[in-house]
């Protein structure tokens, strides 16, 4: 998936960091730090060669409890300074809530509009439509005034993910492009510190959504409740900790103060990679049980890969009923797609897979014959190989509806290694219906 922003493209199968610059007296943890203007310039220069992609220019302070500052204020403090760093060549965002402020930093050569307030302002929807700036629409419950005074939810992971979607469904129905289109769930903006926390433990279900995702915890107050960390600028080592995390489980464009131990911390992230599962072969002895036991069988096999070494289970889709494919005489699959992130290499990989297979009793004696389980490493990111052991990406994964349709539950739009796009358009084989049960 790329994100277009202007001139600018970013692929977001790696992440893309973005450094924050506040030209503002206030802000809550670098207020008055950059609000001279050559001093700003240094500082974002710096962050570019430190590994920033992005700089995301903020006029005004939105910490909770903070003011709101005039148009003519918010204009002096950074259209001179986005004016600079985009004839330096830079990808330059303006991080603001008024329509009036982006119009102008975009004509002085913005290329993204990062809007906490999630473009509720219809102003700010016709300054999206007139440019092709990329979009950061955010979740803020409430104002920045208020916002922290008594944050309630039904389920944050839920109403965050409903209110991101229904904004950019809006969005697009406005006519700007899905390419163009990040999201933020808005990590201290009107929720307590447990409910960001639980937003960052389940980042992988705004993945789903199928944009961008933009992961913004760097030096907020929740690091400071958690772990106990009073000064802002003391979170950084914890902020790109989170950051790291955040990306396993879908972020792909990272926020932060503190470009370089961001940038450090990313190294670690591991490759992800995509799991094929299936089994239709009933290990029961009465009838009218062989769904319930394909789909016992798969638990235990997600069970198995959530404790691969040097791994993390990311992702599993919902299970699937689906016809058989190639050889058609036998009983129809239950299928899932499981996602990881993980250390082990491809063809080491494969062997777990084949481990896995056989302590469940799989057979090979018929091609594409009937198993009580099986393993296929479908995806394994940015790698390709055709070997007498392994090909990568899977030759027949874009063929095979019980493939796709749960591959692209877990990640929309999803672009394969040897950079196909996975469609349900390409499907021929294996007709395949959604369950109600999930893992």
């Amino acid at each position: 998936m790329i994100w277009h922003c202007a001139e600018f493209e970013f692929d977001t199968r790696m992440p893309t960091v973005m450094g924050i610059l506040n030209v503002t007296p206030d802000s809550f943890s670098d207020g008055g730090d950059h609000a001279d203007f050559a001093v700003a310039v240094e500082r974002a220069l710096a962050m570019v060669k430190e590994g920033a992609r992005i700089i995301d220019v903020g006029g005004e302070s939105t910490r909770p409890g903070s003011a709101e500052v005039s148009i003519d204020e918010e204009l002096a403090r950074t259209v001179r300074v986005v004016s600079e760093l985009a004839a330096h060549g830079v990808c330059v965002s303006i991080d603001t809530r008024h329509a009036a402020v982006a119009r102008a930093c975009v004509e002085a050569g913005a290329s993204i509009i990062n809007d906490v307030s999630g473009f509720r302002d219809p102003a700010m929807v016709e300054v999206a439509r007139g440019c092709s700036a990329g979009l950061v629409v955010m979740h803020m419950q409430g104002e920045p005034k208020t916002m922290q005074d008594n944050p309630v939810y039904d389920d944050v992971v839920e109403d965050v993910k409903r209110y991101l979607r229904d904004r950019a469904a809006e969005l697009e129905a406005q006519g700007i492009a899905h390419e163009r289109i990040c999201i933020d769930p808005g990590p201290g903006f009107g929720k307590t510190p447990k409910q960001t926390n639980e937003l960052l433990l389940n980042m992988h279900q705004f993945a789903r959504l199928g944009y961008p995702l933009m992961v913004a915890v760097s030096r907020k107050s929740h690091i400071g409740a958690l772990y106990g960390i009073e000064n802002p600028k003391d979170r950084d080592e914890v902020s790109a900790k989170q950051a790291l995390e955040a990306v396993e489980l879908g972020a792909s464009v990272v926020r932060t103060h503190n470009v370089a131990l961001t940038c450090e911390a990313l190294k670690d992230l591991r490759p992800y990679c995509f799991l094929g599962l299936g089994s239709n072969v009933a290990l029961v002895g009465e009838a009218g049980e062989e769904r319930e036991a394909k789909i016992a069988v798969l638990n235990e096999v997600i069970g198995n890969l959530a404790v691969l070494p040097d791994s993390q289970l990311i992702d599993v889709s919902s299970f699937y009923e689906s016809e058989p494919a190639y050889f058609e005489d036998q009983d129809p699959f239950v299928n899932a797609v499981a996602l990881i992130r993980t250390g082990i290499g491809p063809h080491d990989l494969l062997a777990y897979a084949h481990a896995i297979e056989n302590r469940f009793g799989r057979t090979r004696t018929v091609k594409n014959g009937p198993r009580t389980c099986d393993v296929d490493i479908l995806d394994y990111q940015c790698y390709r190989c055709d070997d007498e052991r392994l090909t990568l990406p899977h030759p027949l994964l874009t063929e095979r509806d019980f493939v796709v349709k749960p591959l692209l539950e877990l990640r929309p739009g999803h672009v394969l290694a040897n950079g196909t796009a996975v469609s349900e358009q390409t499907v021929e084989v294996g007709h395949a219906v959604k369950l109600d049960q999930h893992f």
